[in-house]
């Protein structure tokens, strides 16, 4: 692509994303969340069927196939799959992929910088909330960035056996976390409400970051429950010793997003290197080798 084209579709990316900028973004977050939690049966019916037709769900892998079965849209969005349909890859040592999704940008961590897209970076410092003792431990690491989209599974499963050590709710925007907008939007991911959680394992630390956008309802983890909403002003902190530092196994899912949005895992210098394949807007399937 010539400078000129670059520059065309960097100009109309910016102006689509300008309104944005402009909505109520937690106000239209919190609405959805509601409107998803319906039980109303002619609408959540209606709700769902729409979304399996227009992004084209593939049922079939859910353990539950009927859809006017679901409570609510929400619970048909967070559906289980059937035993067997993401089998986890072996090895003690090999990432997995947390989520079904496209993957975003993945890339060795360059002076503790992390590529959102041409010409943006942002750095693991501002990702992690600005704590310096977690952002150090990846200066010169990897990351993935991986995109769900509404016809992606919306559980997250753990990428490798992991000791949980701590968790921080950092908020913040509701930026659409769509490829245009990511192109768009500077430091999108170190801008927006974010769940941030570290955990040790066989290949030191890693930190798992779930990022909020504009109608992602909730996030929520296995241990703590729903985190947002309520959107905080604030910065929580928790740390988790003795009895609250649970082990969880690589593929036990440790959370999950109600609605589409975006999982940023970061891994240290001495993990393998992330398989050659795994390119930039490649697909990606949960307990799928990764390195």
């Amino acid at each position: 692509m010539n400078n000129n084209k670059d520059f065309d579709v960097a100009l109309w990316d910016k102006l689509m994303t300008l309104p944005q900028y402009l909505i109520p973004q937690h106000t239209l977050s919190v609405l959805m969340h509601k409107i998803t939690q319906s039980r109303v049966i002619w609408f959540k019916n209606l709700f769902i069927r729409f979304i399996v037709r227009v992004y084209k769900v593939n049922i079939g892998e859910a353990a539950q196939t009927e859809l006017s079965d679901y409570p609510s849209f929400n619970a048909f969005f967070t559906r289980a799959l059937r035993l067997g349909v993401r089998p986890i890859a072996h090895g003690e040592t090999t990432v997995v992929s947390p989520v079904d999704g496209l993957i975003s940008q993945i890339a060795a961590i360059n002076a503790g910088q992390i590529v959102q897209a041409k010409g943006h970076n942002y750095s693991v410092f501002e990702l992690v909330g600005g704590d310096a003792t977690i952002a150090k431990q990846f200066e010169k690491g990897q990351f993935a960035t991986i995109y769900l989209s509404p016809k992606d599974y919306h559980r997250i499963h753990m990428p490798l056996t992991g000791k949980l050590q701590q968790m921080v709710y950092i908020p913040g925007k509701l930026f659409s976390v769509s490829p245009r907008t990511v192109r768009a939007v500077p430091h999108l991911f170190a801008r927006n409400e974010r769940v941030v959680t570290v955990f040790e394992t066989e290949l030191g630390p890693m930190v798992m970051v779930l990022v909020g956008a504009i109608f992602v309802g909730s996030m929520e983890t296995v241990w703590a429950g729903q985190i947002s909403p309520p959107y905080g002003k604030e910065i929580r902190h928790w740390v988790y010793q003795g009895e609250q530092a649970i082990t969880l196994q690589k593929g036990e899912e440790m959370g999950r997003f109600n609605m589409g949005s975006t999982v940023v895992i970061l891994l240290p210098e001495q993990a393998d290197m992330f398989k050659s394949e795994l390119a930039v807007e490649s697909g990606v399937m949960m307990g799928q080798a990764m390195t």
